[in-house]
C-alpha cells in the first residue's frame, strides 16, 4: 500500500516538474543555453536517483518488518510469549512503551 503511495507521489512530482518546465518553455519561447540545459538534466537525474533511493529504502523497511512478523508468528506457533516485542500505538500514531 505504501509502495503504491510512493509511486503515486513520484508520479505527481514528475508531472509537476514537467508542467513547470512546459510553462517556462512556453513563456520563454527560446532555447536554453547548453550549459543551463546540462544543469537541468543533471538535476533531473539527481531527483530521479533520490526518488529511487527513497523507494528502495521503503522496500527494505517493509522486508525487515515482514521478516520480524514471520519470526514472531513462528515463535507464537511454538508457544513463546512475543508481547514484549510489540509496540502499541495510539490513534495519533505515537508509540507507547
Amino acid at each position: 500500500m505504501s509502495s503504491e503511495n510512493d509511486q503515486d507521489r513520484q508520479h505527481e512530482v514528475r508531472q509537476h516538474i514537467a508542467e513547470v518546465l512546459r510553462t517556462y518553455e512556453n513563456a520563454a519561447k527560446k532555447k536554453l543555453p547548453a550549459e543551463e540545459l546540462q544543469t537541468l538534466k543533471a538535476a533531473a537525474g539527481r531527483l530521479d536517483q533520490l526518488l529511487a533511493n527513497a523507494a528502495d529504502a521503503e522496500v527494505e523497511a517493509l522486508k525487515t518488518a515482514a521478516d520480524r512478523l514471520d519470526q514472531m508468528l513462528k515463535d507464537l506457533g511454538k508457544g513463546k510469549d512475543v508481547a514484549h516485542r510489540l509496540k502499541l500505538r495510539h490513534l495519533d500514531d505515537e508509540p507507547i512503551e
